[in-house]
């Protein structure tokens, strides 16, 4: 029973022995060093990351700058050119110089490009030259008749006499109407000789490309050294234009109005223009005419407007909302809230309601809104914003109220 005991005590653990090798410094570090990798670890877990958005701006819509006239229909649509043309040679040729440049302002009749001519003063001068070999045989003909005529003249005095046969009367008037005929044969011939020349003076001329109206060239196609031609060869290596030039004073507006609003829209109507590039930028414009014919898929008509002042800063494609307003009238001044226009990607579901994520202070605010009507690619909201927020485009499905976001810049 004793032995029991004793072997009792040799099993209990002293925990004053610091025969262990773990001094208490080693403890404290090892302690601290735990406590920071936990808090490390939960930092990294719980840190929230910042979703990357895009974004837009809500635009706020109803009367005009000056307040006088409300808008009755809005509409988006582009600005478009109603006298642009890619120029190119008259003829198959090889590009000797170009001297056009994007943005270069050019005069009618001023010349772009120039071909080789090589060919072409080929053909001018073997024109020149039939030509002048035309004319020399008319000359040469013209000189025998004059001496025909004289000889059958003489011979029919001496015949009138009775000097000479009648066989040489008659040779004598046959050489004379055979030279008549040669004449008018060899002047026939230089006449086309002259028009061949004509041609190839023409054909001289078709190697420089000249500018058919005045304006501004937005786009540079040919480089020396390259084959252009008026019709594509199909292989792709010939270019079929020197370069692109806009009248920049024909530059227009064409929207697309809904069938069920397009008799709100008259000739002559005052219009509110505001580029996408530009959106403080009020531009007065007026309709010129509704296009008589419908699209069947989009169930809209095409409606012709234009600029009332013309502004370097307006070019071809740019997109651009426009509002039709009421015609002015001195005694009426009303002023109509037509709500707030967003991109159509900004509204999304959400539970059932159709909401909006609005960016504040870098967090994303999940807004319920009231979707009046959809214009285009975008979206009229009647109720929930108030105009001039930043509204997230496409938010992704989890982003959520109060997440973090992060705007980006669109994509080239």
């Amino acid at each position: 029973m004793q032995d029991s005991r004793e072997l009792l005590k040799e099993l209990k653990i002293n925990r004053n022995d610091d025969d262990q090798g773990w001094s208490p410094t080693l403890k404290w570090g090892l302690g601290i060093g735990l406590l920071a990798a936990v808090a490390v670890g939960a930092f990294l877990y719980l840190r929230e990351s910042a979703v990357p958005v895009q974004t837009a701006l809500a635009v706020k819509l109803g009367t005009n700058a000056s307040g006088g006239n409300a808008s009755v229909l809005d509409a988006t649509g582009y600005v478009v050119a109603r006298r642009m043309a890619t120029v190119s040679s008259k003829i198959t040729g090889r590009v000797r110089e170009v001297l056009i440049q994007e943005g270069m302002r050019i005069e009618q009749d001023q010349v772009m490009a120039t071909l080789d001519p090589i060919d072409a003063e080929a053909q001018l001068n073997l024109s020149r030259s039939q030509l002048a070999a035309a004319r020399s045989l008319s000359g040469s003909v013209r000189a025998q008749l004059v001496q025909a005529e004289a000889n059958a003249k003489r011979v029919s005095a001496l015949f009138d006499k009775r000097l000479v046969a009648r066989s040489l009367l008659d040779e004598a008037i046959a050489a004379r109407d055979s030279l008549r005929a040669q004449l008018i044969d060899s002047e026939q011939n230089a006449k086309v000789a002259q028009d061949q020349l004509r041609i190839a003076e023409n054909g001289l001329d078709n190697t420089i490309v000249r500018a058919p109206f005045a304006g501004v060239v937005i786009a540079r196609a040919a480089q020396p050294g390259e084959i252009v031609s008026p019709l594509s060869a199909g292989g792709g290596f010939t270019r079929t234009g020197i370069g692109t030039i806009v009248d920049m004073d024909s530059l227009e507006i064409e929207v697309d109005v809904g069938e069920a609003y397009i008799g709100r829209v008259t000739a002559g109507m005052p219009v509110e223009a505001v580029l996408n590039a530009y959106p403080d930028w009020r531009i007065p414009a007026a309709v010129i005419a509704t296009i008589p014919a419908a699209d069947r898929g989009k169930a809209t008509v095409k409606v012709r407007i234009g600029f009332k002042e013309k502004d370097d800063r307006v070019v071809p494609d740019m997109g651009v909302r426009v509002s039709f307003l009421e015609p002015e009238i001195e005694t009426k001044k009303v002023l109509v809230d037509r709500g707030v226009m967003v991109a159509g990607g900004a509204v999304v579901q959400r539970d059932g309601k159709d909401v909006v994520f609005t960016l504040q202070d870098g967090r994303a605010t999940q807004t319920e809104v009231k979707i009046a009507r959809r214009i285009g690619d975008d979206v009229e909201v009647s109720a929930g914003l108030n105009g001039g927020e930043t509204v997230i485009v496409d938010p992704p499905e989890g982003l959520t109220n109060g997440s973090l976001a992060a705007p980006q810049a669109k994509s080239p």
